[in-house]
């Protein structure tokens, strides 16, 4: 009770409200508040301040409602609006799409209809479900997605069961974790003498013993990591065939898994002719170190003779590295060896020094020849120790009539100081020329493999007249 006695609730009833208060509780219970008459006139346009987009609908007060609203909303409007005149309650709202002609703006609005006078006065508050909108349609491009991605599945399960079935190698995947069959084809269910729809689940060691001690899955991830082409032997157990298992280990879903190719004994034996197996067996027991590697000097794989070389455990610590990491001049070396066998295929016999990690440099000659391996070009590198030779040859190269003939033809003629100097002259000259020519004109590189600076081979080159005549100094 106030003051002067008067009650602010009377039997329930709300009391009356100052129009610019009531304003204010429209516009915080709703994000936009529509008075309008009977006919769809707007009177009023309240807008929620947190919700400034719909600003523009402002300007239609005094105009019909139903020029703000989309062609399928002013129908849906009018349907509405005569329910309600003609008394039915509506216990939902009605979900209306403002937009304007131009096409600038638009927007879905949810309104509830509610008397507010005698005069006819509609009341319309708005609930804005453009975060609705939202929500749905991203919700409706996760289905379209998912749709999409469980189409591309099927099609990449099909081209994969399409090619299993279609090839003659018999083909098995196994869990690395658990040992199981993960998939095979019929060539491989045929050759180990059991049902396809059986094998797969089924533990894999079990169907085959091993001709050394040891468990199948180690042996077959052990040769999988190892890079070599050497297969794993194992015999059967169901007639004891002997076979060959190749493996590869790759990652799939978080899962490690191993592919066996598997082939009889005497197939491997056909396949593989005396050549392949001789080249094999050069490469992995050969006493010289023997490298492939891309255009890039990436190392692709190398034997146990060059990780003899550079002291290094196992060839997994090498791949991918580049050679010009264990060379004595890196990159200038690498550079010079590629450079030169690309352009003529080889290249033979060239000195430098290479270490590890933990050695000393050895002296070794590296002999390159490029290789074409299915349209890429890569390098194979044949590194030849030589370390123990420098310790054998003699300090001084022995020096033969021809090598001193021309020096002797000066004797009497000059004196000896200019005699020595002309000689050094002429050994620097050369020297000069090798590594120019070596490094197919590259400079910098050039004055790197010769010890000197960049400056001091410019000058050489200019007191030997080996700088074109057109080609800048620098």
């Amino acid at each position: 009770m106030t003051s002067r006695g008067a009650k602010y609730w009377n039997s329930g009833a709300i009391p009356l409200i100052a129009p610019d208060i009531l304003g204010n509780i429209i516009t915080e219970v709703a994000d936009i508040a529509l008075v309008v008459t009977e006919q769809g006139k707007i009177l009023s346009v309240l807008v929620n301040p947190d919700n400034p987009a719909f600003k523009p609908i402002e300007k239609y007060e005094g105009r019909d409602i139903r020029q703000a609203l989309a062609i399928e909303s002013a129908e849906k409007f009018d349907a509405r609006m005569a329910e309600f005149l003609a008394g039915q309650t509506l216990r939902r709202g009605v979900e209306l799409n403002h937009a304007d002609d131009g096409g600038m703006w638009s927007f879905p609005v949810r309104y509830s209809f509610h008397q507010i006078g005698p005069d006819g006065a509609i009341l319309l508050l708005g609930r804005d479900l453009r975060p609705v909108a939202e929500m749905q349609q991203q919700l409706v491009n996760a289905q379209l997605a998912l749709e999409r991605d469980y189409e591309a599945q099927r099609e990449s399960d099909t081209r994969f069961r399409v090619m299993m079935e279609s090839t003659r190698e018999p083909i098995v995947f196994v869990s690395l974790q658990s040992g199981q069959v993960t998939e095979a084809n019929s060539a491989a269910a045929e050759l180990l003498g059991v049902d396809e729809t059986a094998l797969i689940g089924k533990s894999f060691s079990p169907e085959f013993e091993l001709r050394e001690r040891g468990d199948l899955i180690e042996a077959l991830s052990s040769a999988a990591m190892t890079d070599r082409s050497s297969p794993v032997s194992v015999t059967l157990r169901k007639g004891g065939a002997q076979l060959h298992m190749t493996p590869t280990l790759f990652r799939a879903a978080g899962q490690r898994l191993l592919m066996c190719r598997i082939e009889p004994e005497d197939e491997h034996a056909v396949q593989a002719d005396g050549l392949s197996r001789n080249l094999n067996a050069l490469y992995e027991q050969g006493p010289d170190a023997i490298v492939f590697a891309d255009s890039d000097g990436s190392i692709l794989s190398a034997n146990d003779g060059f990780l003899s070389l550079i002291d290094t455990a196992h060839d997994l610590n090498v791949k991918g590295r580049s050679l010009a990491d264990y060379l004595q001049r890196g990159s200038v070396d690498l550079k010079v060896m590629i450079d030169n066998a690309a352009r003529s295929g080889r290249m033979r016999m060239f000195p430098t020094k290479i270490s590890g990690a933990f050695g000393g440099p050895r002296s070794v000659e590296i002999a390159i020849t490029s290789l074409d391996a299915g349209g890429e070009r890569i390098f194979g590198f044949l590194i030849r120790d030589v370390s123990r030779m420098d310790q054998v040859r003699p300090v001084n190269a022995p020096v033969t009539d021809d090598n001193v003939r021309s020096v002797m033809e000066l004797v009497g003629s000059a004196a000896l100081k200019e005699i020595v100097a002309e000689t050094t002259n002429v050994v620097e000259r050369m020297c000069i020329e090798t590594a120019v020519e070596l490094t197919m004109n590259n400079r910098v590189a050039a004055a790197e493999m010769l010890g000197l600076s960049r400056q001091s081979l410019y000058v050489k080159l200019r007191k030997y007249g080996l700088l074109s005549r057109d080609e800048p100094e620098s």
